[in-house]
């Protein structure tokens, strides 16, 4: 893994001298022998002066992760103004006052102005994840400077600084340890959910800097020990800080809905710009004059606009949002929801989000055979040999994992009368691997020992054929991904060479107390593991029966995340170690996930959870990424959706995520892969609504054109942009709160490349519907003219004789789209199945949606405000019985097409499980 944190040195202007900082060249490489460390950074043991250490402060900056650069405020919104689909309305708004109806135009652009807003505020949150990152800092850490030990607020920490540490403490900065040991809870950092050892005497001999046994790390949390060490990075050169660039170094990219937006936006534009350029000449060739053809150019442009797609895309997602915050998930940007459901690959972390998130007794056998349980012994000395207190939840996780499960067993003891009466307490001690505690016992004191198998076992007395027995025990459980400990005893008493003095903390010599622990008497083992949360196997198996790969990434040791994605059901094909993966180049990474079935990383860096999701990306998937730790946040900031853990998670993964799951349910991601998908439908539903009534706009200008002029204009500017924002929009919107059709999880996830309109949509809407609505709506406007007297060619304009039947007709025409639209918006209810499998009443918002729409469309022809505003006059009564059957024409068409594809089609059969099969 390559260390970002070197960073020039060299003499800082007006400091005075070498004596404050660090040597030129470069920071001094941290794993380096303490005592040359400390050389090279011009400290000691004693720490830094107080001069020394302001002045080392104004070189380096606080300890704080660096702030993202402030982004442009003006920039985001006129980002947002610019839209294409936000063009085409303040076009359609430019036009609307061009046309003389102010009201409409101000309509528009107040849609306009709304979505803008609303999305700005949407995309405000992007910057959060830094600050939370400051906030995850200690306020103040316990250092030496000038020979005493003082509290200073932790940002005012410097490299040279020499740091005090004890359990309970959070680390301030990067540091290596020059004394002691210490229990350091790294999950928050590195994934993995036990406690990992730190000792400033071990051999440094790990592959990576974040396993190195003598680097302490910003942000982790000592559970047990006592320490010094010695800072050698703040701020931005500390890992915590180096994350902090991660998560804001790159752009949050646009979701595959906002990439089809705008894909459809320059479609609709191309086609309304080009249909209305192309009507000019047509219009002067059939005898309008330039400013008529001009005019009746416009027209067609606003009648190819559709003015309600923004804002019902907008509110379509909205309602998602508000749909997925009532199934447990908070979404903080709106295509958040489209985009999960479009997800063809999540990648999951495993502590906090496949499991619980806190460790428990599962696996304990005796000091016998393999298959006889432990004695009440081995229980008493679980809840004897421990510092923690259930009540309070104080201490290190996995001493409260064993004390619930000596619990369980009937041993339980009030943390404080164990305190009380304990006579002797040998804390966990590093080099040892191992803690003891000298208890009151029936006949007399008694040594409780537990620790690490092999430290434990090469204190106890046991025959070779026994040890061998219990080391192949101890392997077997380690394989399973378990923490193993051992827990053994011995009897003073019963020995009259053991002193039980020797035990106690007033014998300072280490020899009295390692002749304590010997001779000691196995009484079992334990294996701790975080156990799977148990909702999560039936969410790998929706997620697979939805045609969805999850890929399990994780800190954690290699065995112990195959084991937990094995009991999920997840795959776990292939475990590869972060530091493998680290060194596959990006063509080598992506043949690797381009690979059959599921993969676990273990022992991942944040660095390569980022190169997972664009080596996924670059296959064309659309990649989930959950997490819940500091070192999730770049990989959540950039994934196409990143999901957080609410509860457990830190406040760093919420800021950075675009989905928070408010109560850590593992089945609410799979629960918003099936309400993204509905969403996403159900905008193309209205999608299909909108452009099913285009065409019948369109084609009276087509037959004015075509015919000369010998027909007159058969519906007006005015009265179109009425339906599109009168009649229009309700229905659109009931639209977006349509069910989920049947089968939606059973399909496989749509390819990233498929466009939102495809071209089975526009078969439905301008090869079947439109064509059915345009000529009814065409043919009952002839059919008024007709009756009314009209020859082609005849004049119609106002003075003339046919004037009001012009208007009737050009009414007829409005209403006839008007009722076509309602079978239009049944038909548009299913993508494949028949509209009676879902219910014609189940969505009873579109029921009372064309109920509105019914009544403005009455408003619009019998009111006299209306009849000026629009142009219209009340029809003939037989125009009105001549409407009823027009629904019904739409929808029939549909039905039956969607009919024989459905005969033609087989049933799709459900998704095999990735991997399945191998």
């Amino acid at each position: 893994m390559t260390d970002t944190r070197h960073r020039p040195a060299g003499p800082a202007p007006g400091t005075g001298g070498p004596a404050d900082h660090p040597p030129a060249g470069g920071v001094p490489d941290p794993r380096e022998p303490a005592a040359r460390l400390l050389r090279d950074l011009r400290s000691g043991p004693a720490g830094l002066s107080g001069r020394d250490a302001a002045r080392r402060l104004a070189r380096f900056g606080p300890n704080t992760p660096a702030r993202a650069e402030a982004r442009s405020t003006w920039r985001a919104l006129r980002r947002q103004l610019t839209h294409p689909l936000a063009v085409l309305l303040l076009v359609a708004a430019v036009l609307a006052v061009a046309a003389g109806t102010a009201q409409l135009g101000t309509a528009i652009l107040v849609v306009v102005v709304l979505n803008a807003g609303f999305a700005f505020l949407q995309e405000r949150h992007a910057g959060r994840a830094v600050e939370a990152l400051g906030r995850y800092l200690p306020p103040h850490a316990r250092v030496r400077r000038d020979a005493t030990v003082r509290s200073v607020p932790a940002a005012e920490l410097v490299p040279g600084d020499v740091l005090l540490l004890a359990e309970g403490d959070r680390v301030p900065a990067d540091a290596r340890l020059l004394s002691g040991g210490l229990q350091i809870d790294a999950s928050a950092l590195t994934g993995e959910s036990v406690p990992v050892v730190r000792d400033a005497s071990a051999p440094d001999t790990a592959a990576r800097a974040l396993d190195s046994p003598v680097l302490l790390f910003s942000g982790t949390g000592c559970v047990a020990g006592a320490a010094e060490a010695v800072v050698h990075a703040t701020g931005a050169h500390t890992e915590i800080g180096r994350i902090a660039a991660l998560a804001g170094t790159r752009p949050t990219d646009e979701s595959p809905l906002e990439r089809q937006v705008r894909r459809v936006a320059r479609l609709i534009a191309a086609v309304a710009v080009g249909v209305g350029v192309a009507f000019v000449p047509l219009g002067v060739v059939a005898g309008l004059s330039l400013t008529e053809a001009l005019v009746l150019a416009v027209g067609l442009i606003v009648a190819n606009v559709p003015e309600g797609l923004l804002p019902t895309i907008t509110l379509a997602l909205a309602v998602g949002v508000r749909a997925m915050a009532d199934r447990g998930a908070l979404v903080k940007r709106l295509s958040a929801v489209e985009t999960l459901g479009s997800t063809t690959v999540i990648c999951t972390d495993k502590t906090g989000t496949l499991t619980t998130g806190t460790m428990r007794v599962v696996d304990v056998r005796g000091p016998g055979p393999e298959t006889s349980p432990p004695g009440p012994a081995f229980w008493t000395a679980l809840a004897r040999c421990s510092t923690a207190d259930p009540r309070t939840g104080a201490g290190d996780p996995t001493e409260l994992a064993l004390l619930e499960g000596a619990a369980a067993a009937g041993a339980g003891v009030d943390a404080g009368v164990r305190d009380a009466e304990r006579l002797v307490l040998h804390a966990f001690d590093p080099h040892r691997m191992l803690m003891s505690t000298l208890d009151p016992g029936p006949d007399g004191p008694v040594l409780h020992v537990k620790g690490a198998p092999g430290a434990v076992l090469a204190r106890c007395v046991l025959p070779a054929d026994r040890r061998a027995a219990v080391e192949d025990a101890v392997a077997a459980m380690a394989g399973r991904g378990l923490r193993v400990l051992a827990v053994a005893r011995r009897d003073p008493a019963a020995d009259p060479a053991a002193d039980p003095a020797a035990a106690h903390p007033a014998a300072a010599d280490p020899g009295a107390r390692d002749a304590a622990e010997s001779g000691l008497t196995l009484l079992g083992l334990v294996g701790l593991l975080d156990p799977p949360r148990p909702e999560a196997p039936a969410a790998v198996a929706s997620c697979h029966h939805a045609g969805i790969r999850v890929h399990v990434v994780s800190g954690d040791d290699g065995r112990t995340a195959a084991e937990i994605a094995r009991r999920v059901g997840i795959g776990a094909d292939r475990v590869v170690d972060g530091p493998v993966l680290d060194a596959m180049t990006e063509p080598e990474l992506e043949r690797f996930f381009a690979g059959c079935g599921e993969v676990v990383v273990a022992r991942a860096a944040p660095e390569a959870k980022l190169r997972i999701a664009d080596a996924l990306r670059a296959r064309g998937e659309v990649v989930a990424m959950t997490g819940d730790g500091v070192n999730d946040a770049p990989a959540l900031r950039h994934a196409d959706i990143g999901v957080a853990m609410g509860r457990s998670g830190t406040e760093v993964a919420r800021e950075a995520a675009t989905l928070v799951l408010t109560d850590d349910d593992v089945a609410t991601v799979v629960a918003g892969v099936e309400e993204g998908r509905r969403v996403y439908d159900n905008v193309r539903k209205f999608v299909v609504y909108i452009f099913g009534h285009l065409l019948p706009e369109l084609v009276p200008f087509l037959a004015f054109a075509l015919s000369g002029g010998l027909i007159p204009l058969p519906i007006g500017v005015l009265q179109i942009l009425a339906i599109d924002l009168g009649t229009d929009l309700l229905p659109a919107l009931a639209l977006s709160r349509e069910p989920a059709e049947p089968g939606l999880m059973d399909r496989p996830p749509r390819p990233r490349s498929e466009n939102v309109i495809t071209g089975e949509m526009l078969l439905r809407a301008w090869g079947l519907m439109g064509p059915v609505a345009a000529v009814l709506a065409t043919g009952l406007f002839l059919a008024v003219l007709v009756r009314g007297g009209w020859s082609p060619g005849a004049a119609t304009g106002p003075g003339s004789p046919l004037h009001t039947t012009y208007r009737q007709a050009t009414t007829a025409t409005f209403a006839a789209i008007v009722a076509c639209q309602v079978g239009t918006a049944f038909a548009a209810r299913t993508r494949r199945v028949s509209l009676r499998s879902v219910g014609i009443t189940t969505n009873r918002l579109l029921l009372g949606a064309l109920a509105a729409e019914l009544v403005f469309a009455a408003a619009a022809i019998f009111l006299p405000v209306a009849n000026s505003l629009l142009g219209t006059t009340p029809p003939p009564a037989w125009v009105f019985a001549c409407l009823l059957p027009m629904p019904l024409l739409v929808w029939g068409t549909d039905e039956a097409y969607r009919g024989v594809r459905r005969a033609r089609e087989p049933a799709r059969l459900h998704p095999a499980p990735p991997g399945a099969g191998r």
